[in-house]
């Protein structure tokens, strides 16, 4: 991901600091990689969906963003994420709408990727199940898609600590999961 090389590090530092215009060009800067990335995790319809989300995600939140180098990872996860929840979105809203059986549709090949609903309540139990702290972290960090910057200073706490608690509470998560 060598991509970071032909953002201008002025511009950035520009767009962290607040800089309308820099920010602008960030944006257009970017927008060839995120739909690059958003087509790795994307169905076809929701490419242009999930760009447009990365890219207001980026908007937003520029300033959590510390160096350059690390734009291309994090712009790749935010588009990953996108495409999950456009896809969500989508499916909430007109594939399982109107269903009262899902027995019904067990055999469906659209629903053939998706967790079973024993896995799903597996997984409730398995998060209620963790140290109050460590579901904190997680709730914050895999529901609500908080940045690991935003739960630190939410919980004023350092990054590090929220790091290693994230990562105690998925291990913990995946041993009962197992």
């Amino acid at each position: 991901m060598k991509s970071f090389i032909r953002y201008d590090k002025n511009v950035f530092e520009k767009a962290r600091a607040g800089d309308a215009e820099a920010l602008k060009a960030l944006l257009i800067a970017t927008q060839p990689d995120i739909k690059r990335y958003a087509r790795r995790s994307c169905s076809a319809a929701d490419i242009d969906d999930a760009v447009q989300e990365t890219l207001w995600v980026l908007a937003r939140r520029i300033g959590t963003v510390k160096m350059l180098t690390s734009l291309p990872a994090w712009l790749f996860t935010v588009a990953r994420r996108e495409c999950y929840r456009v896809a969500q979105r989508t499916i909430g809203d007109s594939f399982f709408k109107g269903m009262e059986d899902i027995d019904d549709y067990q055999d469906d090949i659209q629903l053939s990727n998706k967790p079973s609903n024993e896995l799903r309540i597996d997984l409730i139990k398995a998060i209620q199940s963790l140290p109050e702290n460590y579901r904190y972290v997680v709730l914050l960090r895999d529901i609500e898609g908080m940045s690991i910057e935003e739960i630190a200073n939410k919980l004023n706490r350092s990054r590090e600590s929220i790091k290693a608690q994230l990562y105690r509470a998925r291990l913990l998560v995946r041993e009962l999961l197992v």
